[in-house]
This record gives structure tokens, C-alpha cells and sequence, in this order.
């Protein structure tokens, strides 16, 4: 049988199979966190699919497995079993030169900013050019200053995060982030420590940059007002994905083991 994912379109769900199309492919993922007796499992059996260009929301409890899981695709954690295939390259078993190219491939937005206050914005910016080590200083100079203009900081350049407001670094944060225009952005709660107004006006940002720049976002979070933007939600819940909040209780119940 073919692993599945759930896409949710007009308030209907249909199985997507995994394709070789498919820019991330998880298939029968499990992690453990742990050894000897103190090992526990924190993903069971995750089976997902992501196209490019899409949009998807992960969402659920907190400590129900989100995180990890979103690391574990951006190559910042070993996926241990199963299949973790992120633009056709398989990162379980990979080698670290493996995981590193990975990580090169993807863009982070954390709940956090992560922004370094010693650094004007776009020297933050033009970290996030660095890792690619294939820009001369000039080149990531010029590609920070026109992606700071594109999230609307043209003229905050020089500003340390000291005299940023909390939106305007979430938004240094999102021009880093895509400053290299990668082909996937992983965003683990990019709007917790925002405003309701502030929140809306990154997440609309995100998605306007993306379908731009034709990335692929994975956005974790708790944030029921931003949950429109998506084109697909997919619930976590004690390391179990579903379609549904109550199917994912349902996965991992007494009964269904």
C-alpha cells in the first residue's frame, strides 16, 4: 500500500500519494529520543508528501513531536528510520556532508528571531548568504540591501535589533531566510511572539514571497488566525500525524494499538 498524506481543499480531504514529484517525501519515519531504558519515542510511523510551491501548516499540542520533526527535515537532527527524502536526496543514514547540503537547501524562520544584536540587519541578512560560501562580500552586501527592501526595510538597513520592533526583526528574519531563495522554508512558530496585527502582516509576507520565488513553506504553529493561508493543515499529536485533531487522538488511542 502506497503511504499516504491528507490534503485538505474546500473543506473536503483527499489521499495524496507519495510521488517521485514530491519535493519532501517522509515515509514510515519513527525517532527516538534517549538510550538503554531512558530511550522513548517521540514520531511514529510519520508518512507525509509536500509538492513544490505548496504551503502547509503543522499544527497540535505542544511536545506533540512538531519540532522534531521540522528539524529532522532541515537536516539539523539525524533522522534515525524510515525514509526522509528532502529534494530527492535520503537523509536517513546520510552522511554529515549530506546533511549539511540539505540544510544549504532550506531556509529557517524560528519563533524567535535568532537575530544578532551586534549586527545591523543587513549584516544579518547577508549571514544567511555565508553558508553557501559562493558570494563574494559585495554580492551578499547587494543581495541583502534589495531583500530588505522587498520585506519592506529599505530604509532600516543599519538598524541594530535594539531599535527594531518585534514584527520589523521577524521580518530581517524572513529576508534571511530567503535571501538565497531556497527551495524550501521550514518556519517553527514565526508569529508566537507577535501581535495579532504583526503576526498576520508576516505570515501574508511569507506567502507572498513564496509563490514569487516558487518555495515550498513547512510552517509550524499554534496560531488558529493564521491557519487561512495554508494550503494544506496537518495535525500532530503525540508524535501521530492525521488529517483531523481527533483522528491523530484516535491513532495513538488504547484501542488502536
Amino acid at each position: 500500500m502506497n503511504s499516504v498524506s491528507i490534503i485538505a481543499r474546500d473543506a473536503t480531504f483527499v489521499q495524496h500519494s507519495i510521488t517521485p514529484s514530491s519535493i519532501i517525501q517522509v515515509e514510515n519515519l519513527d525517532h527516538f529520543f534517549g538510550e538503554g531504558e531512558l530511550k522513548k519515542q517521540v514520531l511514529f510511523d510519520i508518512n507525509l508528501a509536500i509538492n513544490a510551491g505548496e504551503i502547509i501548516i503543522l499544527t497540535g499540542p505542544s511536545g506533540s513531536g512538531k519540532t522534531t520533526l521540522l528539524s529532522l527535515m532541515g537536516g539539523l537532527r539525524s533522522p534515525q528510520s524510515g525514509s526522509l527524502r528532502m529534494l530527492e536526496t535520503e537523509l536517513v543514514g546520510a552522511a554529515k556532508a549530506v546533511a549539511v547540503e540539505a540544510r544549504r537547501s532550506c531556509g529557517y524562520i524560528f519563533q524567535a528571531h535568532n537575530l544578532h544584536t551586534s549586527l545591523t540587519a543587513q549584516e544579518n541578512v547577508m549571514m544567511g548568504l555565508e553558508v553557501h560560501g559562493t558570494y563574494s562580500r559585495s554580492e551578499r552586501r547587494d543581495l541583502a540591501v534589495e531583500m530588505l527592501a522587498v520585506v519592506g526595510l529599505g530604509e532600516r538597513t543599519q538598524y541594530y535589533a535594539a531599535g527594531l520592533s518585534g514584527g520589523q526583526k521577524q521580518r530581517v528574519a524572513i529576508a534571511r531566510a530567503l535571501v538565497s531563495r531556497p527551495q524550501i522554508v521550514l518556519a517553527d512558530e514565526p508569529t508566537a511572539a507577535l501581535d495579532k496585527k504583526s503576526g498576520r502582516d508576516v505570515v501574508e509576507l511569507m506567502q507572498k514571497l513564496a509563490k514569487e520565488q516558487d518555495c515550498t513553506i513547512l510552517m509550524v504553529t499554534h496560531d488558529n488566525r493564521i491557519l487561512d493561508v495554508a494550503d494544506r493543515i496537518i495535525y500532530m499529536e503525540d508524535g501521530h500525524l492525521s488529517d483531523r485533531p481527533e483522528s491523530a487522538a484516535i491513532a495513538h488511542s488504547p484501542q488502536s494499538d
